[in-house]
Protein backbone atom coordinates (compact mmCIF):
# COMPACT_ATOMS: atom_id res chain seq x y z
CA UNK A 1 0.00 0.00 0.00
CA UNK A 2 1.96 3.27 -0.95
CA UNK A 3 1.59 6.45 1.25
CA UNK A 4 0.17 9.28 0.49
CA UNK A 5 0.70 12.93 2.18
CA UNK A 6 -2.23 15.58 3.26
CA UNK A 7 -2.86 18.67 2.24
CA UNK A 8 -3.76 21.67 4.40
CA UNK A 9 -5.42 24.74 3.87
CA UNK A 10 -7.71 27.45 5.17
CA UNK A 11 -10.87 28.44 3.43
CA UNK A 12 -13.53 30.50 3.62
CA UNK A 13 -16.67 28.28 3.72
CA UNK A 14 -19.61 29.34 4.44
CA UNK A 15 -18.97 32.97 5.60
CA UNK A 16 -16.34 31.37 7.68
CA UNK A 17 -12.34 30.50 7.89
CA UNK A 18 -12.37 26.62 7.60
CA UNK A 19 -9.19 24.80 7.94
CA UNK A 20 -9.33 21.63 5.63
CA UNK A 21 -7.05 18.29 5.11
CA UNK A 22 -7.11 16.62 2.19
CA UNK A 23 -5.22 13.28 1.10
CA UNK A 24 -6.32 11.10 -2.34
CA UNK A 25 -6.92 11.62 -5.88
CA UNK A 26 -8.93 14.31 -6.20
CA UNK A 27 -11.56 12.38 -8.41
CA UNK A 28 -11.51 9.09 -6.06
CA UNK A 29 -14.24 8.16 -3.94
CA UNK A 30 -15.16 10.56 -0.80
CA UNK A 31 -14.85 9.94 2.94
CA UNK A 32 -15.98 12.99 4.98
CA UNK A 33 -14.27 13.20 8.39
CA UNK A 34 -16.33 15.41 10.97
CA UNK A 35 -14.31 15.02 13.87
CA UNK A 36 -15.02 14.75 18.18
CA UNK A 37 -14.53 16.28 20.91
CA UNK A 38 -11.92 17.68 22.28
CA UNK A 39 -9.69 17.20 19.37
CA UNK A 40 -9.55 18.65 15.32
CA UNK A 41 -9.56 17.15 11.95
CA UNK A 42 -5.65 16.67 13.76
CA UNK A 43 -7.20 13.03 15.24
CA UNK A 44 -7.59 11.76 11.46
CA UNK A 45 -3.84 12.91 10.51
CA UNK A 46 -3.54 9.28 10.42
CA UNK A 47 -6.03 7.65 8.78
CA UNK A 48 -6.18 9.62 5.75
CA UNK A 49 -2.52 9.14 4.09
CA UNK A 50 -3.47 5.28 5.16
CA UNK A 51 -6.54 5.62 2.88
CA UNK A 52 -5.56 8.15 0.13
CA UNK A 53 -4.26 5.64 -2.43
CA UNK A 54 -7.97 4.70 -2.84
CA UNK A 55 -10.09 7.32 -1.70
CA UNK A 56 -10.20 10.81 -1.36
CA UNK A 57 -10.51 12.16 2.37
CA UNK A 58 -11.56 15.14 3.81
CA UNK A 59 -11.13 16.46 7.31
CA UNK A 60 -11.71 20.08 8.96
CA UNK A 61 -11.95 22.09 12.04
CA UNK A 62 -15.43 23.27 12.89
CA UNK A 63 -15.48 26.78 13.60
CA UNK A 64 -13.80 27.51 17.32
CA UNK A 65 -11.96 24.28 17.27
CA UNK A 66 -8.38 23.43 15.74
CA UNK A 67 -7.05 26.29 12.97
CA UNK A 68 -10.66 27.47 12.32
CA UNK A 69 -11.99 30.65 13.14
CA UNK A 70 -14.10 31.62 15.97
CA UNK A 71 -17.07 33.29 15.21
CA UNK A 72 -18.85 35.77 17.52
CA UNK A 73 -21.33 33.77 19.30
CA UNK A 74 -24.29 36.20 18.43
CA UNK A 75 -23.16 35.64 15.28
CA UNK A 76 -23.16 31.61 15.04
CA UNK A 77 -24.90 29.71 17.42
CA UNK A 78 -22.67 26.84 18.51
CA UNK A 79 -24.89 23.98 18.75
CA UNK A 80 -25.13 20.82 16.84
CA UNK A 81 -27.63 22.51 14.11
CA UNK A 82 -25.22 25.15 13.53
CA UNK A 83 -22.35 22.83 12.98
CA UNK A 84 -24.83 20.74 10.59
CA UNK A 85 -24.93 23.57 8.10
CA UNK A 86 -21.13 24.01 8.45
CA UNK A 87 -21.06 20.35 7.10
CA UNK A 88 -23.20 20.82 4.51
CA UNK A 89 -21.23 24.30 3.70
CA UNK A 90 -18.17 22.02 3.21
CA UNK A 91 -19.25 19.43 1.52
CA UNK A 92 -21.65 21.78 -1.02
CA UNK A 93 -18.11 23.94 -1.53
CA UNK A 94 -15.74 21.17 -2.57
CA UNK A 95 -18.83 19.98 -4.73
CA UNK A 96 -18.90 16.37 -2.65
CA UNK A 97 -22.17 14.61 -3.69
CA UNK A 98 -21.76 11.40 -2.56
CA UNK A 99 -19.86 10.20 0.03
CA UNK A 100 -18.87 8.05 3.29
CA UNK A 101 -19.03 9.83 6.69
CA UNK A 102 -17.03 8.94 9.53
CA UNK A 103 -19.58 9.49 12.94
CA UNK A 104 -16.99 9.51 16.06
CA UNK A 105 -18.03 11.57 19.28
CA UNK A 106 -19.81 15.23 18.66
CA UNK A 107 -19.04 14.55 15.28
CA UNK A 108 -21.52 11.48 15.26
CA UNK A 109 -24.59 13.59 16.81
CA UNK A 110 -24.08 16.43 13.44
CA UNK A 111 -22.95 13.74 11.02
CA UNK A 112 -26.48 12.00 11.12
CA UNK A 113 -28.12 15.14 11.20
CA UNK A 114 -26.87 15.93 8.14
CA UNK A 115 -27.66 12.78 6.60
CA UNK A 116 -31.34 12.84 8.06
CA UNK A 117 -31.04 16.38 6.17
CA UNK A 118 -29.33 15.10 2.52
CA UNK A 119 -30.47 11.21 2.60
CA UNK A 120 -29.14 10.81 -0.97
CA UNK A 121 -25.51 11.93 -0.47
CA UNK A 122 -24.54 9.19 2.35
CA UNK A 123 -23.05 6.05 0.63
CA UNK A 124 -21.86 4.81 3.87
CA UNK A 125 -21.54 5.33 7.73
CA UNK A 126 -18.34 4.19 10.03
CA UNK A 127 -19.33 4.66 13.64
CA UNK A 128 -16.84 5.24 15.61
CA UNK A 129 -17.88 5.59 19.77
CA UNK A 130 -20.40 7.70 18.50
CA UNK A 131 -23.85 7.46 20.73
CA UNK A 132 -27.36 7.49 20.09
CA UNK A 133 -29.14 5.14 22.56
CA UNK A 134 -30.34 7.27 25.79
CA UNK A 135 -30.72 3.64 27.63
CA UNK A 136 -27.01 2.66 27.41
CA UNK A 137 -25.34 5.80 28.38
CA UNK A 138 -22.34 5.44 30.48
CA UNK A 139 -21.76 6.46 33.67
CA UNK A 140 -19.52 9.68 32.47
CA UNK A 141 -23.02 11.14 31.83
CA UNK A 142 -23.75 11.22 35.72
CA UNK A 143 -21.87 14.46 35.36
CA UNK A 144 -23.62 16.21 32.81
CA UNK A 145 -27.37 14.68 33.87
CA UNK A 146 -26.82 16.26 37.51
CA UNK A 147 -26.54 19.57 35.89
CA UNK A 148 -29.53 18.73 33.43
CA UNK A 149 -31.53 17.98 36.78
CA UNK A 150 -30.09 20.79 38.83
CA UNK A 151 -28.64 23.64 37.01
CA UNK A 152 -26.87 24.88 39.52
CA UNK A 153 -23.61 26.89 40.05
CA UNK A 154 -22.47 23.63 42.14
CA UNK A 155 -23.35 21.36 39.52
CA UNK A 156 -22.07 23.25 36.61
CA UNK A 157 -18.86 23.73 38.01
CA UNK A 158 -17.45 20.26 36.92
CA UNK A 159 -18.34 21.00 33.54
CA UNK A 160 -16.49 24.20 33.38
CA UNK A 161 -13.63 22.39 35.27
CA UNK A 162 -13.47 19.70 32.35
CA UNK A 163 -12.62 22.39 29.72
CA UNK A 164 -8.86 22.47 31.09
CA UNK A 165 -5.37 20.57 29.91
CA UNK A 166 -6.13 18.34 32.73
CA UNK A 167 -9.32 17.65 31.24
CA UNK A 168 -8.45 17.10 27.92
CA UNK A 169 -5.75 15.01 29.54
CA UNK A 170 -8.43 12.51 31.34
CA UNK A 171 -10.44 12.41 28.15
CA UNK A 172 -7.68 11.12 26.23
CA UNK A 173 -6.10 8.66 28.78
CA UNK A 174 -8.24 8.46 31.65
CA UNK A 175 -10.35 5.22 31.05
CA UNK A 176 -7.38 2.90 29.22
CA UNK A 177 -4.89 0.44 30.71
CA UNK A 178 -1.44 2.16 31.23
CA UNK A 179 0.27 0.22 28.33
CA UNK A 180 -2.41 1.63 26.05
CA UNK A 181 -2.59 4.83 27.57
CA UNK A 182 1.48 4.67 26.24
CA UNK A 183 0.35 4.23 22.83
CA UNK A 184 -1.42 7.83 23.45
CA UNK A 185 0.91 10.63 22.31
CA UNK A 186 0.71 13.53 24.62
CA UNK A 187 0.53 15.92 21.70
CA UNK A 188 -3.69 15.65 21.54
CA UNK A 189 -3.84 17.45 24.71
CA UNK A 190 -0.37 19.47 24.83
CA UNK A 191 -0.77 21.42 21.65
CA UNK A 192 -4.49 21.38 21.30
CA UNK A 193 -5.40 23.01 24.79
CA UNK A 194 -2.90 26.42 23.77
CA UNK A 195 -5.60 26.44 20.94
CA UNK A 196 -8.59 26.18 23.02
CA UNK A 197 -7.13 28.51 26.34
CA UNK A 198 -9.35 31.45 24.81
CA UNK A 199 -12.89 32.78 26.57
CA UNK A 200 -14.92 32.55 24.19
CA UNK A 201 -13.35 28.46 23.10
CA UNK A 202 -13.85 27.41 27.02
CA UNK A 203 -17.46 28.79 26.71
CA UNK A 204 -18.42 27.08 23.05
CA UNK A 205 -16.84 23.67 25.22
CA UNK A 206 -19.17 23.84 27.73
CA UNK A 207 -22.23 25.45 25.76
CA UNK A 208 -22.05 22.16 23.83
CA UNK A 209 -22.39 19.85 26.89
CA UNK A 210 -25.06 21.77 27.95
CA UNK A 211 -26.90 21.31 24.36
CA UNK A 212 -26.23 17.81 25.17
CA UNK A 213 -29.61 18.03 27.23
CA UNK A 214 -31.63 18.81 23.77
CA UNK A 215 -29.56 16.37 21.47
CA UNK A 216 -30.94 13.30 23.20
CA UNK A 217 -34.31 14.18 21.60
CA UNK A 218 -33.20 13.65 18.82
CA UNK A 219 -31.78 10.34 19.19
CA UNK A 220 -35.48 8.48 18.17
CA UNK A 221 -34.62 10.75 14.45
CA UNK A 222 -30.71 9.22 14.36
CA UNK A 223 -32.49 5.86 14.61
CA UNK A 224 -35.29 6.72 12.46
CA UNK A 225 -33.06 7.86 9.82
CA UNK A 226 -30.86 4.37 10.33
CA UNK A 227 -34.23 2.10 10.00
CA UNK A 228 -35.17 4.12 6.85
CA UNK A 229 -32.32 3.95 5.05
CA UNK A 230 -30.28 1.49 6.25
CA UNK A 231 -26.76 3.12 5.01
CA UNK A 232 -23.76 0.21 4.28
CA UNK A 233 -22.29 0.69 7.79
CA UNK A 234 -18.87 -0.18 9.18
CA UNK A 235 -18.70 -0.11 13.29
CA UNK A 236 -15.45 -0.32 14.89
CA UNK A 237 -15.62 0.82 18.67
CA UNK A 238 -13.30 0.68 22.07
CA UNK A 239 -14.76 -0.66 24.70
CA UNK A 240 -13.04 1.33 27.48
CA UNK A 241 -15.63 4.08 27.18
CA UNK A 242 -17.23 5.82 30.36
CA UNK A 243 -18.96 7.73 27.81
CA UNK A 244 -19.79 5.25 25.02
CA UNK A 245 -19.62 1.49 26.59
CA UNK A 246 -19.34 -1.52 24.41
CA UNK A 247 -23.72 -1.97 24.92
CA UNK A 248 -23.68 1.36 23.17
CA UNK A 249 -22.30 -0.28 20.18
CA UNK A 250 -24.21 -3.13 20.33
CA UNK A 251 -27.36 -1.03 20.63
CA UNK A 252 -26.66 0.00 17.33
CA UNK A 253 -28.23 -3.74 15.85
CA UNK A 254 -31.55 -2.64 16.93
CA UNK A 255 -31.50 -0.54 13.87
CA UNK A 256 -29.08 -1.32 11.53
CA UNK A 257 -29.41 -5.41 12.09
CA UNK A 258 -26.64 -6.27 9.08
CA UNK A 259 -23.68 -3.69 10.00
CA UNK A 260 -20.55 -4.83 10.40
CA UNK A 261 -19.53 -4.40 14.40
CA UNK A 262 -16.11 -4.80 15.57
CA UNK A 263 -15.15 -4.31 19.17
CA UNK A 264 -11.29 -3.89 19.92
CA UNK A 265 -11.55 -4.93 23.46
CA UNK A 266 -8.61 -3.03 25.23
CA UNK A 267 -9.45 0.07 22.66
CA UNK A 268 -11.17 3.14 24.33
CA UNK A 269 -12.75 6.30 22.81
CA UNK A 270 -9.42 7.13 21.14
CA UNK A 271 -8.88 3.52 19.21
CA UNK A 272 -7.13 5.43 15.91
CA UNK A 273 -4.71 6.59 18.33
CA UNK A 274 -4.03 3.00 20.02
CA UNK A 275 -5.42 0.59 17.67
CA UNK A 276 -4.65 2.27 14.60
CA UNK A 277 -3.45 -1.09 12.24
CA UNK A 278 -6.37 -3.07 13.41
CA UNK A 279 -8.60 -0.21 12.56
CA UNK A 280 -7.36 0.78 9.24
CA UNK A 281 -7.54 -2.42 7.98
CA UNK A 282 -11.36 -2.99 8.92
CA UNK A 283 -11.74 0.45 7.24
CA UNK A 284 -9.88 -0.17 4.00
CA UNK A 285 -11.92 -3.87 3.85
CA UNK A 286 -14.95 -2.27 4.50
CA UNK A 287 -14.76 0.87 1.78
CA UNK A 288 -13.38 -1.40 -0.77
CA UNK A 289 -16.52 -3.34 -0.56
CA UNK A 290 -19.10 0.18 -0.30
CA UNK A 291 -16.83 2.45 -1.28
CA UNK A 292 -14.84 1.23 -4.75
Amino acid sequence: MEIHDANHRRSKIGGHTIFLREAGPPDAPVLLLPHGYPCSSYQFRRLMPGLADRWRTVAFDWPGFGYSDTPDPAEFDYDFNAYAGVLADVADALHLERYALWLHDYGSQIGLRHAIAHPDRIAALVIQNGDIYEDVLGPKYDTIKAWWADKSVERHRPLEEAVSEEGFRKEFIGEVSEDVASRVPPDLWKLHWPLMNTPIRKAVSVRLMEKLEQNIEWFPRYQSYLREHRPPTLIVWGPQDGYMPEQSALAYRRDLPNAELHILDEAGHWLLETHFEEALRLVRDFLSRTLP
